[in-house]
């Protein structure tokens, strides 16, 4: 079966391409041109026709979480995402009992294949190598001691769907487990941490690629100690934020793409079970999480996820940076791809790229998600 995508203004190479059409042939697009025949034709009726998102960093939506464990979460999470225009993502786990950590690994391990939304490619562990200084809403009894034998004792024979692993450069034990990470080809993320600027930089030269959700849970900068957001500034490392207004504010995001170079910052959402919802009480990694006007807390203030989405993200950065309609749409799907290693496949409109496309309308309004060639979500 060919699909052809016609009447979309394509973002293509950072540019908007009104006068070609996109052919989809099985799950990958095949070709990008004129004069291109399909069985199927999709009329994009003159809207944008974009990569699909990928979030790195979620932990739940539409009242589940990744770690319920069950094949049920998953699935209501990544159909959920696909409704905002999220094509595929990292279920991220909490820093719980390491048994439960261990089941919901396993539970993306077993089902990652049979979700019916955006694609699941391997998992994020947000902890339990952390800090206890920083957090967050983590629970702090559960926080381990960063060695390969506790890693290796969680993952288990699902070590390889783990992409991505939150952890403390600071931290005893740290250095080992971010040299193995870097063996295993797991990306390294420094967060939740206290370290200063010499910690992330021995993280750095052990491994360390990325930072997990900046400005948030790590040591802020001084002109004289400039901690852990110094490091970030200055090494060469990506950097996903969350860019809701909320964890940060948004001259502090302008500032990050200024200094890191919008090739080096990637949007995440932090999303929990509130996502999709009403304000409310919630729950995230054990704890109640109590959402008023969108921003979620535990009963101490703490921040505690987010309720944000992709689109909304998108939204956001356009109207609160200067970057134009295709650079934003970068930082939430090429970028995202190219921390975990699949910018090969995911996050442009190219020919031989995965056919995850998203089409919306002036106002980012998603109004189809298509993955692998399958429309997933259509707006009614």
């Amino acid at each position: 079966m060919k699909t052809l995508i016609v009447n979309g203004r394509l973002l293509i190479g950072g540019n908007i391409v009104s006068n070609k059409d996109v052919l989809i042939e099985g799950n990958k697009i095949r070709a990008i041109g004129n004069g291109l025949y399909g069985d199927n034709i999709i009329d994009a009726g003159g809207n944008y026709v974009s990569p699909g998102f990928v979030d790195i960093h979620i932990h739940g939506s539409s009242g589940f979480d990744t770690m319920d464990g069950t094949f049920e979460a998953i699935n209501t999470i990544s159909k959920s995402v696909a409704m905002h225009g999220t094509t595929s993502f990292l279920p991220t786990t909490m820093t719980e009992d390491k048994g439960k950590i261990k089941n919901a690994i396993k539970n993306v391990f077993d089902n990652k294949d049979r979700v019916e939304g955006a694609e699941i490619l391997g998992v994020h562990m947000e902890g339990p190598f952390i800090n206890p200084k920083q957090k967050g809403a983590q629970d702090d009894k559960f926080i381990l001691k960063p060695t390969v034998e506790n890693f290796t004792e969680i993952c288990g024979e699902y070590v390889n769907i783990v992409k991505l692993v939150t952890i403390a450069p600071e931290v005893d034990g740290a250095l080992e487990l971010i040299r193995y990470l870097k063996e295993k080809n797991i990306v390294a993320s420094v967060g939740h941490t206290d370290s200063t600027y010499d910690d992330v930089a021995l993280g750095y030269k052990a491994g360390i690629t990325h930072a997990t959700h900046v400005f948030n849970a790590m040591k802020g900068f001084h002109h004289r100690e400039v901690g852990t957001v110094g490091a970030v500034f200055d090494l060469d490392i990506s950097a996903e934020v969350i860019a809701d207004g909320i964890h940060s504010v948004f001259p502090a995001i302008r500032a990050l793409i200024r200094l890191k170079g919008k090739e080096k910052v990637n949007l995440v959402t932090d999303a929990m079970m509130a996502a999709n919802l009403r304000d409310g009480l919630y729950q995230l990694g054990g704890q109640d999480v109590y959402v008023k006007d969108g921003a979620a807390r535990l009963k101490s203030g703490v921040l505690a996820g987010s309720t944000l989405t992709l689109d909304k993200a998108i939204k956001n950065i356009l109207s609160n940076t200067d970057l134009s309609l295709p650079e934003s749409v970068a930082l939430a799907s090429y970028n995202s791809a190219k921390v975990i290693g699949v910018d090969d496949r995911k996050g442009l409109i190219k020919e031989g790229y995965d056919a995850d496309i998203v089409i919306f309308d002036e106002n980012i309004e998603i109004k189809k998600t298509i993955v692998g060639g399958k429309i997933v979500y259509e707006k009614k």
